[in-house]
């Protein structure tokens, strides 16, 4: 099996900072893209950020300036350092990983618990 753990989310005042982590492990043979994805209240979850095994990165323009996604193939994990956060950041953050599961080399989409982030005027 393969699980993902987040970590870092909270409270946070507007224009503050946070750092989101997510830590993948498991019956993991390679791991391809990794990202963040986030859901508002009353509105539909979207792509944040996402981040290529090679490096290459991309942002929902609302967050371009602003936010950062990295990993550490090492320690299989994807960060997502928030600066300069407003109110229209809270939602819920999910991380997400495109695996390749070891033994059977099947390709799936496996996704964190959420972790709540709420930014405070």
């Amino acid at each position: 099996q393969v699980q993902l753990v987040e970590s870092g989310g909270g409270l946070v005042q507007a224009g503050g900072s946070l750092r989101l982590s997510c830590a993948a492990s498991g019956n993991i043979f390679s791991i391809n893209g990794m990202g963040w994805y986030r859901q508002a209240p009353g509105k539909q979850r979207e792509l944040v950020a996402a981040v290529s095994s090679g490096g290459s990165t991309n942002y929902v323009d609302s967050v371009k300036g602003r936010f950062t996604i990295s990993r550490d193939n090492a320690k299989k994990t994807v960060y997502l350092q928030m600066n300069s956060v407003k109110p229209e950041d809270t939602a819920v953050y999910y991380c997400n990983a495109g695996v390749r599961v070891r033994t059977t080399m099947t390709f799936g989409q496996y996704w964190g618990q959420g972790t709540q982030v709420t930014v405070s005027s």
